[in-house]
């Protein structure tokens, strides 16, 4: 049974600045001299970054949805290697599947774990009222387990002092309380908060200035006080590695970041070697038996990605003989014919024979599908959860397209279908969570098998 403090950082709403103050958090307690390893509550590819570089580790997400409780639950023990765990919470603390319930959401994270949270809370323009907010929040659940709040995008000292009376007054503790100050603000774009690793870490670097500055203005003593309540939990099982079977070339750069590291993990567990490549300007493939292209911002680099016509031919070739592929999202993007974003078109691999057309409409939520093909990463007549979270859409599909997927919920490539399979090829606008249900497993007995031809 093993002790791990921990104290999962949440808000009111999406906005709020919930992965500043968790940074802060983060920060202040390895300033401390605790090693503190991070957690991203949902299915979030881009705030994971600013958590790792705030820690020192790399951070884990934890979605209930994709991971059922129980292996929620042991992904979170394994990983727990550390002083204190720190878990951002995603959207509004009870935000989740639906509206009717807490499913997924991060309160829902927080009681699977045994966790206590505290609440960023915008103080922007109210001052009593922020003591309705937080109140309404802590009572919204009659086990909300959140143990105070943290006011941010305070006005003044006048300002504060207020805001701390009126919560006073209904018993919330206050855990910190940060002025308003634009340079505490990180920079965002159409998938949200631009990667800690763009633009040469130039966010990253802004992300630990910002931590530093708001760590003055946190509770420490409290936040471990909190984190120090939480209960044991059950050792898992151990899974012991499986012998080197095969190598799978993953795709990692500036376009193609969009990875859960429990995925990777799991491959390498079902005896997969990871050799990792840049779409962007690599001249081709490393020796492999299967490739993984997952998601990230093609659309952002696709004049350099069009530009390296050496590398787009060697992804259609290793389709063309048969190699298991697997992409999603992003990298289904650089799958099809082409990426157009208004007048502008930049050739992409050509595997697939469609476009792909930027909208400027989000498709963002989780998914539940029945495959109905066997694939490179399932047989058919299981059902799998994932999410989906993009904003474009594929054009000119071809009606004879052999689709993985029938979704049970969400939209998928089109009327609600998704995972274009063909050859050994799964492109799919929705993300999975290989470590569970045998994905990662059926995907490298996969490339084995294609290694052995």
């Amino acid at each position: 049974m093993p002790r791990i403090p921990r104290v999962v950082v949440s808000g009111t709403a999406s906005g709020v600045g919930k992965t500043s103050v968790a940074c802060a958090v983060i920060h202040g307690l390895r300033e401390r001299g605790y090693s503190v390893q991070p957690f991203k509550a949902g299915p979030d590819y881009i705030d994971p970054g600013y958590l790792s570089s705030a820690s020192g580790r790399a951070a884990r997400n934890l979605d209930a949805w994709l991971m059922g409780a129980r292996g929620l639950r042991e992904e979170f023990v394994r990983s727990s290697g550390s002083d204190v765990s720190v878990v951002e919470g995603v959207m509004g603390y009870y935000d989740g599947l639906s509206g009717g319930d807490n499913r997924a959401s991060t309160h829902h994270i927080a009681a699977i774990t045994g966790s206590e949270a505290v609440v960023v809370l915008d103080a922007g323009g109210a001052a009593r009222s922020v003591a309705a907010a937080a109140l309404g929040f802590a009572r919204f659940h009659r086990r909300s387990r959140i143990s105070g709040v943290v006011l941010n995008r305070v006005g003044s000292g006048r300002h504060e002092s207020l805001c701390r009376e009126a919560l006073r007054g209904v018993g919330i503790p206050v855990v910190g309380a940060v002025p308003r100050d634009p340079e505490f603000s990180l920079e965002s774009r159409h998938l949200g908060l631009v990667p800690a690793g763009e633009a040469g870490r130039r966010m990253g670097r802004r992300m630990l200035r910002a931590a530093r500055a708001i760590s003055e203005f946190i509770d420490f003593d409290r936040v471990l006080e909190v984190a120090g309540r939480a209960p044991d939990l059950p050792e898992p099982a151990a899974r012991a590695p499986r012998r080197r079977r095969c190598s799978v070339a993953v795709a990692l750069d500036d376009s193609f970041n969009f990875y859960y590291p429990a995925n990777l993990e799991s491959l390498r567990r079902e005896g997969a070697r990871i050799r990792y490549f840049s779409p962007v300007s690599d001249g081709g493939l490393p020796e492999c038996d299967g490739v993984y292209l997952g998601g990230g911002f093609p659309e952002v680099l696709a004049s350099r990605l069009a530009g390296n016509s050496a590398m787009r031919a060697a992804v259609r070739r290793a389709s063309e003989g048969g190699a298991p592929l697997y992409a999603e999202c992003g990298g289904l993007m650089y799958l099809t014919r082409s990426i157009r974003d208004g007048r502008r078109r930049h050739p992409m691999a050509g595997v697939l024979d469609a476009e792909t057309r930027m909208t400027g409409r989000v498709r963002l939520g989780y998914t539940r599908a029945s495959v109905v093909s066997d694939c490179a990463v399932s047989r058919g007549g299981r059902r799998l959860r994932g999410h989906e979270f993009h904003y474009s859409e594929l054009e000119g599909v071809p009606g004879d397209t052999r689709f993985a997927y029938d979704l049970e919920i969400g939209h998928g490539i089109q009327g609600g279908r998704d995972g274009i399979v063909q050859g050994g090829t799964l492109a799919s606008y929705g993300h999975l969570f290989l470590d569970g249900g045998g994905l990662s497993r059926t995907f490298v007995d996969n490339c084995a098998a294609f290694s052995r031809r």
